[in-house]
């Protein structure tokens, strides 16, 4: 049997539903019919970084699946696409990857298990339970409602208090990624002569922040189910992200404020950390809505329908600290800003507890990748063949 009509029984039974291919053996054997076509070589980095290899090892098959945009380009070009006998779905394989990558590199594995498989539920529930706590606690202190407070929430809860609570989930957050990260990494890391490594991470992070490859490889965005293109995915996500980055920002100048200025809050409206956290707290309910819309009139072969729940809990938390984040700010000064107050800090510490073993940890494992792209681009193609 010759291996062109080994990949073609290998399709038959794809599509006959007896598959028993892994999704890493599943993406080597797309990418061995990708490789020997090429006509998305121009499409984003996944393809030129293809053309570098003849084989494709489990690290491989991870890198490639993380480098993966899902643009969805294409599976629109495709000419071997379902129904064809070769069954070639590269978003839909890459998805099942990455997901693998999640729960391969979580730390510790059983979270990343668990909220793989019940996202939306877990995420619910933790932020409800954490709520419930910070609820009970301010309670047993004297009650729900209060006085109006002029916005000054630690009366409600001391500031010590809250650097505590926060200090140890952001050090568990950055263990987490730290311990995750590194294990990929271990398995990419790019052997090769030496290049600026300073370059390629320049190189890598400005495709990061600007999301070079949700345009399809064309410039005219990402496909919708009907083949169109829209611009309209790389938008909200980069209303999630910067909304994400600007609240984040929000909350570091608010803490130069209380230990490098001496100025304690409750802060003005006008104040730098306020502006910040409200536009944040829009580009957070503006980017994970508009993201949800998108991903129910997807093609079912951009990605991996058994991701919805995750990648749903992961929205829902930032669509959540938005909302709650937004409402505290316009009842600061009344008697329920306790209430809101426990509700916005039992979502925060839930949406952050849970950004090791939900969709965030795309961005990360996204990141290694460009980074290991960057720097094998600047190295000879080891078999003379590649593009770029």
């Amino acid at each position: 049997m010759t291996p062109l009509q080994s990949l073609v029984d290998q399709a038959r039974t794809l599509g006959q539903g007896g598959s028993s291919l892994t999704p890493e053996a599943e993406v080597a054997r797309v990418l061995q019919i990708c490789n020997a076509c090429r006509y998305c070589e121009g499409f984003c980095a996944v393809f030129p970084a293809m053309t570098r290899r003849l084989e494709f090892p489990a690290n491989d098959v991870h890198y490639l699946a993380n480098l993966c945009h899902n643009c969805g380009a294409c599976l629109h070009a495709c000419q071997y696409a379902p129904p064809h006998e070769f069954a070639v779905a590269v978003p839909q394989a890459m998805a099942r990857v990455r997901a693998r990558t999640y729960a391969l590199h979580a730390f510790p594995a059983a979270l990343g298990a668990l909220y793989a498989r019940n996202g939306l539920a877990v995420a619910l529930a933790l932020a409800a339970g954490l709520a419930l706590f910070l609820v009970l606690g301010m309670a047993s202190q004297g009650g729900l409602l209060h006085e109006p407070l002029a916005g000054n929430f630690y009366a409600v809860f001391p500031h010590n208090q809250l650097v505590a609570l926060f200090g140890a989930v952001s050090l568990w957050v950055v263990l987490a990624f730290g311990v995750g990260v590194t294990r990929f990494w271990q398995g990419l890391d790019p052997q090769g002569p030496r290049v600026n490594r300073s370059e390629a991470a320049a190189e890598a992070a400005q495709a990061a922040l600007t999301l070079r490859y949700l345009d399809g490889g064309h410039g005219q965005g990402c496909n919708d189910a009907d083949d169109r293109f829209t611009h309209w995915r790389r938008r909200f996500h980069h209303f999630t992200f910067y909304g994400f980055a600007l609240c984040f920002a929000a909350t570091s100048v608010a803490t130069v404020y209380h230990y490098g200025l001496g100025l304690q809050a409750p802060y003005a409206l006008t104040s730098l950390p306020v502006v910040l956290g409200t536009l944040g707290g829009l580009g957070l309910i503006v980017g994970p809505i508009g993201l949800m819309a998108i991903h129910g009139r997807r093609h079912p072969l951009q990605g991996d329908p058994s991701q919805k729940a995750m990648d749903h809990g992961f929205l829902s938390l930032l669509l959540l600290t938005a909302i709650t984040g937004l409402a505290l700010l316009a009842l600061r000064d009344t008697g329920i800003m306790g209430l809101l107050l426990a509700l916005h800090l039992g979502v925060v510490m839930a949406l952050f507890l849970t950004l090791p073993y939900g969709k965030f940890a795309h961005a990360v494992y996204r990141c290694a990748a460009l980074l290991k792209w960057s720097i094998e681009r600047r190295q000879p193609d080891p078999i003379g063949l590649g593009g770029d």
